[in-house]
């Protein structure tokens, strides 16, 4: 249960009885999400567990950025400013230990040796993110898929039920950002400050490259994030948008 469009669909559609009932809807808090996020999932937590849905949310600690380790390992994906053509990127870890950790300790202390199916909010238009589970008593299941429903289609179903419709759930300085998300980030001046905050504070951790969260491999807060639009450049016609972006 990310909070996002998709997750919040699936169980919104348990909780409507549209697909059958489901044991819990777990949320593994990162504690870096956007203020947005959390205060949705504020809003609508009461609402699923009046329709029978128990939200536990389950985390791992403060999930620091930075281990104290010596050379400092960190655990967001950073882009590094090595001699290579492009640069370098650091290995993703944070899903691991901030998501997958916690929610399968949950798992095992709960589930009284049963074996579980865990369901996962993955539309259609992002059908690669799909994978087997990789421990045997687990099995995934991704019931947007069997439905057929890309990200278009559950907007649409919580927007037909006169439901809120979330915005994208993702860790405020995600390296994987795109210019929108990253404008979209800094609209909030909390999320704004703790992406500028942390970018900063990876930047010597590991030498002699320095750190970066965005692509550019430049301080976050000199990034120019500005629209093409809105440094000066005539648009020619008006072009649709293919619904791919920040899926």
């Amino acid at each position: 249960m990310g909070w996002g469009v998709q997750s919040f669909t699936l169980a919104a559609m348990a909780a409507l009885g549209e697909i059958d009932r489901i044991d819990y809807a777990v949320h593994a808090d990162t504690h870096h999400e956007s203020a947005m996020t959390y205060q949705f999932a504020e809003r609508w937590t009461g609402w699923l567990d009046i329709r029978g849905i128990k939200v536990v949310t389950v985390d791992n600690g403060e999930n620091e950025i930075i281990t104290n380790r010596v050379g400092g390992e960190i655990f967001i994906p950073s882009f590094t400013n090595t001699p290579s053509s492009n640069g370098g990127q650091l290995r993703r870890q944070c899903t691991q230990r901030w998501k997958i950790a916690p929610l399968r300790r949950w798992l095992q202390t709960n589930r009284n040796g049963a074996p579980v199916e865990m369901w996962i909010g993955i539309s259609t238009d992002e059908a690669l993110r799909m994978k087997p589970s990789d421990v045997k008593y687990i099995t995934h299941r991704w019931p947007l898929i069997e439905l057929g429903m890309s990200r278009k289609d559950c907007i649409k179903f919580l927007e037909t039920h006169r439901l809120e419709t979330p915005s994208k759930s993702a860790c405020v300085f995600c390296p994987y950002h795109n210019t929108y998300e990253w404008r979209k980030t800094k609209e909030i001046k909390k999320d704004w400050d703790k992406a500028v905050a942390i970018d900063e504070r990876i930047r010597n951790v590991r030498p002699p490259y320095d750190l970066f969260v965005h692509p550019s491999r430049k301080p976050l807060v000199s990034v120019d994030l500005r629209t093409e639009e809105q440094k000066g450049q005539m648009r020619l016609w008006d072009e649709e948008c293919t619904g791919l972006c920040g899926v």
